[in-house]
């Protein structure tokens, strides 16, 4: 590809982004006002008064005429009417503004282009009023602006700025006439774009003869009947179409989600939009915009510029959109500490791609069931640098989920390249000394609180789970570099991860537990609650599960090997062979039913698999009990977890 053509497509990709950020501007601002609603206290703020008399009235009074009744349920439901006329008008702008969003490049680029010629048609109107206003406010009665002109008398036209706003009217004017007759989607003869000049411009032309005041006044809605008619006439005549694009888009969806469902048509729209880009750029222009008008405001002090900071983020969160936005930002970032600690790892796997997406879902999770948009100012920010502090906590635990196997990689595959082996413990230091060094700050600047303890809880679990990670690194090290098979390391390594669970295990169950203080006596909520039933389910309940179907079929394998006879030295002389599962030699092993031998360490992962021996299939053991008959018939229950091997 040349780089004329990747020129040409990053330039398409920034207009495709741009003309997407005005939709989310609109959503926004709707979001901001409630959709019409008022929020909280607001309610029916215009009534209070009328309803709070006619409650003093009931109570100090003891009755009420039932006129004042009629008319207060005349006000009420007036309002009601008021308030739900608001929230439809509010839902469908919103809704149009979504679909705008939504249209492809080439229909967006004709939606604006329609805009752009009502808003100049407007903004020609709103010029023409403010000139004939400007200009019956300083010219006296009979006098005419074209007689001052043609016998060169600017004096009386330079003295109250008259011929000058006629002068700025008119380059303003033939300026939108221009636009209009380029952006228009109408018909485009030769005769009309010659008439749209001398549209725009007949009201300050009328302003240079003497004509009446009632003339004058009512010439800017004559000039813009014609513009209006053309774009009424435009809307009309693209309705159908408008429709049958509506239609063809509704049945592409379906088509699609048909064929291959509707996760395929989000994942495909969400890259098609290029949706996190758009949210990026919306809520780096919206900042910027708040930072404008904060500008004045700031100083140079440290002072100044933490509180500037601090106004940025609060208004920053303050709507579900911008909410959005940041998350899109924050996701970005994370995306490249991922990266960043990828890099230092030397690591290729794809394991840190999804730690932006991630990062994402979390953080807006942690902003909807914390109500951050709701808050006040001042709770705001504090609820956002907590909702931080979480992530962080989370982030660490992905940057383990990275390090973790490159240390399993590096000891299990007798890697010799010191470098990677120092970057690996470098990354485990960091996530200890990182979290170490947050709970001290936490604990020692803030009083306990739910927060604080779910963040602890984080943190300790990670420096849990990192030092269970260099232990394990460790012995399988030791193991490197020893001579002979090590029979109990796996029993050493299947104890330290059965601690590292358990540690991890009563963490899940603590951090329930906070949660549902929390959603009972502080901040509820059916976000909250739905989190918090995912969070049972998944890392308490699977998890317990799994551990103990591990147990169970380890301490049912530990029994299977115990029950075979150990080989004496005499017969492993006489044998002098490895063990057909790990090659390694035996200096102790088992004998099986038909006379096999293996280690017992690897004749019990083995088992983890199948029953039957390895080299000839047979059954490596008789069982008494009823439920496990079926072994002698042939039937051979495979166990859970068949077609891995665990060490």
């Amino acid at each position: 590809m040349s780089l004329q053509t990747k020129l040409l497509n990053l330039v398409l990709n920034l207009v495709d982004v741009l003309l997407r950020v005005p939709p989310l501007f609109i959503i926004d601002e709707l979001f901001r006002i409630g959709l019409g609603i008022p929020i909280g206290q607001n309610l029916l703020s215009e009534s209070n008064d009328t309803f709070i008399s006619i409650d003093q009235s009931v109570i100090y009074e003891g009755g009420l005429s039932s006129a004042i009744l009629t008319q207060n349920d005349i006000q009420f439901y007036k309002i009601l009417l008021i308030l739900i006329g608001k929230f439809v008008i509010a839902s469908a702008c919103c809704i149009a503004a979504l679909c705008t969003f939504m249209l492809l490049r080439e229909h967006l680029l004709i939606v604006y282009m329609y805009l752009i010629s009502v808003g100049v048609v407007f903004i020609s109107y709103w010029g023409n009023v403010t000139t004939v206003k400007a200009i019956l406010g300083s010219v006296q009665n009979g006098q005419s602006i074209l007689e001052e002109l043609l016998s060169f008398n600017f004096d009386n036209l330079t003295k109250n700025g008259v011929g000058m706003i006629l002068f700025e009217n008119y380059i303003a004017q033939i300026i939108l006439s221009c636009v209009f007759s380029y952006v228009h989607l109408g018909p485009k003869y030769p005769l009309l774009q010659k008439i749209w000049p001398i549209t725009f411009l007949a009201p300050s032309f009328l302003c240079l003869l003497p004509l009446s005041p009632s003339l004058l006044n009512h010439s800017p809605v004559f000039s813009a009947v014609l513009p209006l008619a053309m774009v009424k006439f435009i809307l009309w005549s693209s309705a159908f179409t408008i429709i049958q694009t509506v239609y063809g888009g509704y049945l592409h969806a379906r088509n699609f989600i048909s064929n291959f469902g509707l996760s395929a048509l989000m994942e495909t729209e969400w890259m098609r939009l290029n949706v996190p880009c758009v949210l990026r750029t919306f809520w780096i222009i919206r900042l910027a915009e708040h930072a404008l008008v904060l500008h004045p405001q700031v100083g140079f002090d440290l002072g100044s510029i933490f509180m500037a900071c601090k106004s940025l983020l609060i208004s920053g969160c303050e709507t579900l959109t911008a909410v959005l936005g940041m998350t899109s930002l924050v996701s970005y970032l994370c995306h490249y500490i991922g990266s960043f600690f990828q890099w230092v790892l030397l690591a290729e796997d794809e394991e840190d791609k999804s730690i932006g997406t991630v990062s994402a879902i979390l953080f807006y999770i942690l902003a909807l069931q914390t109500g951050l948009t709701g808050l006040d100012p001042e709770k705001r920010f504090i609820r956002l640098c907590r909702n931080f502090c979480l992530l962080f906590t989370a982030l660490l635990h992905f940057i383990h989920n990275i390090v973790n196997p490159l240390l399993m990689s590096l000891s299990a595959s007798h890697n010799p390249s010191l470098h990677r082996h120092v970057r690996a413990l470098l990354v485990c230091g960091f996530l200890i000394v990182y979290p170490v060094s947050l709970l001290g700050y936490l604990w020692a600047h803030h009083p306990m609180s739910t927060w604080l303890l779910a963040v602890s809880a984080f943190s300790v679990e990670v420096i849990v789970k990192v030092i269970v990670s260099l232990l394990i690194y460790s012995l399988f090290l030791l193991d490197a570099y020893r001579s002979t098979f090590w029979e109990k390391l796996d029993d050493y390594v299947y104890y330290i991860k059965a601690f590292g669970n358990t540690v991890e295990f009563c963490f899940g169950i603590f951090l329930f537990f906070n949660g549902a203080w929390i959603l009972l006596f502080e901040s509820g909520g059916a976000i909250r609650a739905g989190m918090m039933g995912v969070h049972a389910y998944f890392n308490i309940w699977c998890e317990a599960r799994a551990g103990w179907s591990v147990f169970m079929k380890r301490r049912t394998a530990v029994n299977k090997i115990e029950s075979l006879p150990e080989a004496s030295e005499a017969q492993l002389a006489s044998h002098e062979d490895v063990c057909a599962i790990c090659y390694q030699e035996m200096r102790a092993a088992k004998i099986t039913r038909c006379n096999h031998y293996f280690h017992g360490v690897c004749l019990r992962k083995w088992l983890y698999v199948q029953d039957r021996c390895p080299l000839c299939h047979d059954i490596l053991y008789k069982i008494e009990s009823e439920n496990d008959s079926k072994i002698t018939d042939g039937h051979f229950p495979q166990q859970e977890g068949e077609g891995e091997m665990v060490r």
